[in-house]
């Protein structure tokens, strides 16, 4: 069985662009709104929810920390929508990604972690592993698209499992 040892790199727009964007101010211009009491920051992430007549859902994750190193044993993907995640509190967390394809292709795996400020948004189709918290009890701002169960016809999630490459996430502290 082949190993991949996966250490994440500082997350920036230009590195996770085949992922997704950057939810972040950092290097975006704003407006003064509000009589001078609020700056705002415009067409930060763009939400991709509509197929199928979907709608836009925004849902709070209270996620547990994970242990490291941490086996990657599956990937999934929304292949109809985005999915954004922005911590709530300065709370750095690691995505893992690979890029939309019919089924992952895993030598190109990558592994980012935020510097706690910035959220992400997954663009539709790409690959991930779920949440990765380093904190006990984050909260994460998720915006998707919401689930009618009654009269969804596309599908939400498709997952797959990781059982040819050993793939191991380590945090160096």
């Amino acid at each position: 069985m082949r190993h991949i040892k996966l250490t994440p790199e500082e997350l920036t727009e230009e590195n996770f662009a085949d992922f997704g964007e950057v939810v972040s101010i950092q290097s975006k211009q704003s407006k003064t709104i509000n009589n001078g009491f609020a700056e705002k920051f415009t067409d930060i992430a763009s939400l991709d929810t509509k197929e199928d007549q979907g709608q836009t859902s925004v849902h709070i994750f209270v996620a547990k920390s994970r242990q490291f190193p941490l086996h990657i044993s599956m990937l999934e993907k929304h292949p109809y929508f985005s999915q954004t995640f922005i911590p709530r509190h300065s709370s750095p967390f690691i995505v893992v990604v690979a890029p939309p394809s019919e089924k992952p292709s895993i030598e190109k795996i990558k592994a980012f972690i935020t510097n706690g400020e910035q959220g992400i948004n997954y663009s539709r189709g790409v690959w991930h592993f779920p949440l990765i918290s380093i904190k006990d009890n984050s909260q994460f701002i998720v915006i998707d698209r919401k689930h009618n169960e009654d009269i969804d016809t596309i599908e939400q999630c498709e997952e797959i499992i990781i059982d040819d490459v050993n793939v191991t996430l380590e945090l160096n502290a």
